[in-house]
């Protein structure tokens, strides 16, 4: 006598089963990083001092992420970039930024050993535009005092950064500070 094919199939199915061959789930997807970025909220330092001086600051935006460039004759070595409120150089005055507070501390100077300024800039409360950047509101000077710089960065949220010195042009650096659009 012909068994149905409905018949077969189940009986299959069950020492499949039985056996442990049965159909399992694919496992649960995980989101991959946004653009890669892996970078983290933690403070980012480098506790080294240094006789850069500084001479410009400017931002720019990027498809991932918002950067902040500190231009400096000389090589910079040393920095502290943090969230956390900001205070001026010398007089400890609380600096309030638009969004979240980042300070970024350069281990060098606005002026020159003979006490003429490398950077000044016209308006301490905005250092540079950031009217079309999708995550800095604000980019405030803070001061230098006896060999440091500190700046006030306004961000939307606290978001991954990240935290970089690159050589040039010419004898010079550049501190780059790079925040992420979202996590």
């Amino acid at each position: 006598m012909k068994k149905p094919f409905a018949a077969i199939a189940t009986a299959a199915l069950a020492v499949g089963l039985g056996l442990g061959l049965g159909v399992t789930a694919p496992p649960p997807a995980t989101a991959a990083p946004y653009c890669g970025i892996t970078w983290g909220s933690a403070a980012k330092t480098r506790a080294i001092e240094s006789t850069a001086q500084i001479t410009g600051v400017r931002t720019g935006r990027h498809t991932c992420f918002d950067r902040m460039v500190v231009d400096l004759r000389y090589k910079v070595k040393g920095y502290d970039v943090r969230y956390g409120r900001v205070y001026t150089e010398g007089q400890g005055e609380y600096v309030p930024l638009t969004g979240t507070d980042i300070r970024i501390i350069v281990k060098a100077r606005t002026y020159t050993d003979s006490g003429r300024a490398t950077y000044a800039p016209a308006d301490w409360d905005h250092v540079a535009d950031v009217d079309d950047h999708r995550t800095f509101r604000q980019v405030a000077y803070a001061g230098s005092f006896e060999g440091q710089t500190t700046f006030g960065l306004g961000v939307r949220a606290r978001l991954p950064m990240r935290v970089m010195i690159l050589d040039g042009p010419g004898t010079g650096s550049r501190l780059v500070i790079d925040v992420a659009h979202r996590w």
